[in-house]
């Protein structure tokens, strides 16, 4: 039996970009106390979701970064074995939860106030919506190449990507209303912000989901993987094959390889961990090699 464990690989993907997300916090914070306040201040509902979503895309943020020092601060303790990863995919589900709140708590304002409209100052709720959406380019900038790595970080990403749609709803609001006068213009674009949220939500969930599930990899074809393993020198058959991933960027698979009488264990289990790392990225795989001779010995276990 062999082990192949790749510590690079295991790595909280996230934990590189902790400092881009410690700043995208604190925008997200500070333009949500601006939004909130000038909501109030025009009677913008449009600009009061806008606050509202910001206020979800600092909980989110602050999610992930809870979760990625918590991942950091998990090593080395006996029992968790495989560390706290699912931490991370944890937070991911979490957020989900919160963009489906978000979006159903506009929605449900918007509708409620398009029988009975009431005036809109355009001109504070169109600058406040200028200085929100350049927040949120900066962090969607910040935070990009880390959501291609890791799905904690891309809860975030969504987060922060539907809020900048929902401040160019917000300027777009503003102007119909500075040249028209038509409010209801305000809840419109806020139903509108709502539901752009909603399949983003679903999408998240879904990942999240998968992963908690041990669902295969969805970039790895398991029939592809066996009949790669099929085809080592010395294999007689594949069986108990088993794809999982841990947390975003470590997949894990375990694996049991019965072999032809005359071959040697210990080459086909190189062989097959190099098969899994170099052809299907998987780093961490254990691979339990069955001998078809009874005198062979299983070799002993390498990390």
């Amino acid at each position: 039996m062999g082990h192949d464990h790749s510590h690079a690989g295991a790595a909280s993907l996230g934990a590189r970009h902790r400092g881009r997300l410690w700043l995208a916090l604190a925008l997200a914070v500070a333009v949500m106390i601006v939004e909130a306040v000038a909501a109030w201040y025009t009677h913008s509902l449009a600009l009061l979701s806008d606050a509202a979503h910001l206020a979800g895309d600092a909980l989110g943020i602050a999610m992930a970064l809870a979760a990625i020092i918590a991942v950091q601060r998990a090593g080395g303790r006996p029992r968790r074995t495989f560390g706290m990863y699912r931490l991370e995919v944890l937070a991911a589900l979490a957020n989900t939860v919160l963009l489906f709140g978000v979006a159903g708590f506009v929605i449900v304002q918007a509708l409620r106030r398009l029988g009975d409209q009431p005036e809109v100052d355009s001109i504070p709720m169109l600058v406040v919506a200028v200085v929100g959406l350049g927040a949120n380019v900066a962090s969607l900038l910040l935070l990009r190449s880390a959501a291609e790595e890791s799905i904690n970080v891309r809860g975030a990403y969504f987060e922060v990507l539907g809020d900048a749609l929902a401040s160019v709803g917000v300027i777009v609001a503003a102007l119909v209303i500075a040249f028209t006068d038509w409010y209801a213009i305000d809840s419109l674009i806020a139903v509108g912000v709502g539901l752009f949220i909603l399949p983003r939500a679903y999408r998240l969930g879904r990942d999240a989901l998968r992963i908690l599930l041990q669902h295969a990899p969805k970039a790895v074809d398991v029939q592809a993987v066996e009949g790669a393993l099929s085809t080592l020198d010395g294999v007689k058959e594949v069986h108990d094959l088993h794809l999982w991933t841990l947390t975003s960027g470590m997949e894990v698979a375990t694996v049991h390889l019965a072999l032809r009488n005359d071959a040697d264990p210990g080459s086909v289990l190189v062989d097959a961990q190099r098969t899994l790392a170099e052809r299907f990225d998987i780093g961490h795989a254990t691979v339990q090699i069955e001998p078809g001779s009874p005198g062979r010995v299983c070799d002993t276990p390498q990390w």
